[in-house]
């Protein structure tokens, strides 16, 4: 497995191999979601590389990208295990080698703009950034995402179908742990009290969705109902939204639905969606 931290690196390790290269994008701390994407990617493609960068365009002022998990001897050895061919590892100043101040932007409209976007004005903006730079760099035939980031997967798809950057997006079911809590980084600002109450948002999520599946549409008493889950759980909700699939506004003669949900509790802000 090859380690690579410069663009020129990584341009040479790109001509030298042959056959389709699988990218998954991650900001390391890697844990069993980021695994089932490279098991994904390792089964699809002929060669797979897996990108560790904690982008800081996609973090708000106020948010944690200071102290945001870089585990990098970790996240190397878990992947030796498993069938990697490289590691792409580059320092923010290869990424943005002009800074970030004047850096050129790549900003995807309307899907962007709705739940976490709303809360989080630049952070789609950030990382339709950095997959637009790591797609450049890697170049890319398919590139893998978790379910868990629903919308970020949207914003992705939508971006490449625009700019017609020809590759293949490919959405992973997200990995969950025993009580039905998504896996992610953040799960480890919890503490064990909230730990324990974490598992309320996926409950919630799960108890619309059984809603919708059953005939159910009236989607403000639902989306209230999940709120009031999750308040009397202990988080703070930023939304609880019954969406369509595309994440267009719900309408009753939908078949397929997304039920999603972003709160805070403690240090922690966590994401989570269900599809009906």
């Amino acid at each position: 497995m090859d380690i690579l931290t410069t663009a020129d690196e990584l341009a040479q390790w790109r001509r030298t191999g042959q056959g389709t290269v699988g990218l998954v994008p991650t900001m390391g701390n890697l844990h069993a979601g980021h695994m089932a994407l490279v098991d994904t990617a390792a089964a699809r493609c002929d060669r797979v590389i897996v990108s560790v960068f904690v982008n800081p365009l996609q973090f708000g002022p106020d948010e944690d990208l200071d102290s945001y998990p870089r585990t990098f001897d970790a996240d190397r050895d878990a992947l030796a295990n498993k069938r990697v061919d490289a590691i792409f590892a580059p320092s923010v100043e290869q990424i943005y080698p002009n800074g970030m101040t004047h850096q050129t932007t790549v900003r995807v409209m309307g899907v962007s703009e709705i739940l976490c976007g709303s809360r989080r004005p630049a952070h789609f903006k950030g990382v339709a950034t950095i997959v637009t730079k790591l797609f450049n760099l890697v170049r890319p035939d398919a590139a893998f995402f978790g379910e868990k980031d629903y919308q970020q997967l949207m914003v992705i798809r939508r971006m490449v179908e625009d700019l017609c950057m020809g590759v293949e997006i490919v959405g992973v079911p997200t990995v969950r742990e025993a009580d039905g809590l998504a896996r992610s980084s953040r799960n480890q600002y919890l503490t064990a009290n909230e730990r324990r109450q974490a598992a309320s948002l996926s409950a919630a999520l799960r108890d619309c969705a059984e809603q919708l599946a059953a005939g159910h549409r009236d989607f403000r008493s639902l989306e209230a109902r999940g709120w009031a889950r999750l308040v009397d759980a202990g988080f703070d909700p930023d939304y609880f939204e019954i969406r369509g699939a595309d994440l267009a506004p719900a309408e009753p003669a939908m078949k397929r639905f997304r039920v999603l949900a972003a709160a805070h509790i403690g240090r922690a802000r966590l994401i989570d969606n269900i599809g009906v």
